[in-house]
């Protein structure tokens, strides 16, 4: 069954040629040309991954990116021509998968489209050894996804599920950012490993009474992070 896209971008003629270059690839594509019907289409209609442009007028971008994840864990691929940083960690801190700046090759779209959707697809297949991790006041049930601190349900995005229960799977293991990024997001020649750091700082938002001082993940200066078992 041929894998949906949503491309979200006001440029009718890149939203085409992005469609082109991922229908020869055999996925089906639907295009929508504003934010308003970008969105509505993204949670009312079942897609694999969302292709969403950043300047979009009315809805933007970043606010599409977070209404689509408090709704759905689907790989948000987020796409824009500004190349600031700012820009980078607004958009993955909140939720989005990973970051793509224009112009780029037909291939490394294809390429990143193509390893989120395979990546999500492992993750919800995936059958964990042990249904739940607890320590300390915090479960992680594996099984539904969910995460709760003392009893009380936490929301997640799916990239900050999959981060800290790979930590909390290894305790008192020092991984560095360039190996989170790679065993959690794949991308040899892709990506960006700040977004490991925006992630960990999400993750205890969350989960920590004082993210300053973390007694969940801590980092191992000049090292790495370390989830305390």
């Amino acid at each position: 069954m041929m894998k949906r896209i949503l491309i979200i971008e006001d440029d009718k003629s890149i939203a085409e040629l992005e469609r082109d270059y991922l229908e020869i690839d055999g996925f089906s594509v639907e295009i929508a040309l504003n934010g308003t019907d970008g969105l509505n289409k993204a949670l009312k209609e079942e897609v694999e991954l969302v292709l969403l442009d950043l300047m979009l007028p009315g809805i933007d971008g970043f606010q599409i990116c977070k209404a689509i994840r408090s709704e759905k864990d689907i790989p948000v691929l987020m796409v824009s021509a500004k190349k600031e940083d700012i820009d980078k960690i607004r958009g993955l801190g909140l939720g989005a998968d990973d970051y793509i700046v224009k112009p780029f090759s037909p291939s490394e779209l294809v390429a990143r489209v193509k390893s989120h959707i395979a990546r999500y697809e492992r993750l919800i297949n995936k059958e964990p050894q042990n249904e739940s991790i607890m320590v300390r006041g915090l479960r992680i049930d594996k099984v539904s996804r969910r995460v709760f601190v003392n009893n009380h349900e936490v929301t997640f995005t799916a990239k900050e599920f999959d981060v800290l229960t790979f930590l909390a799977q290894h305790p008192n293991h020092v991984f560095n950012k360039e190996q989170l990024f790679e065993r959690l997001w794949g991308f040899d020649s892709f990506g960006d490993i700040s977004t490991v750091t925006v992630h960990i700082r999400k993750i205890r938002e969350k989960i920590e009474a004082d993210p300053s001082n973390p007694q969940y993940i801590e980092t191992v200066w000049g090292a790495g992070y370390r989830f305390k078992g």
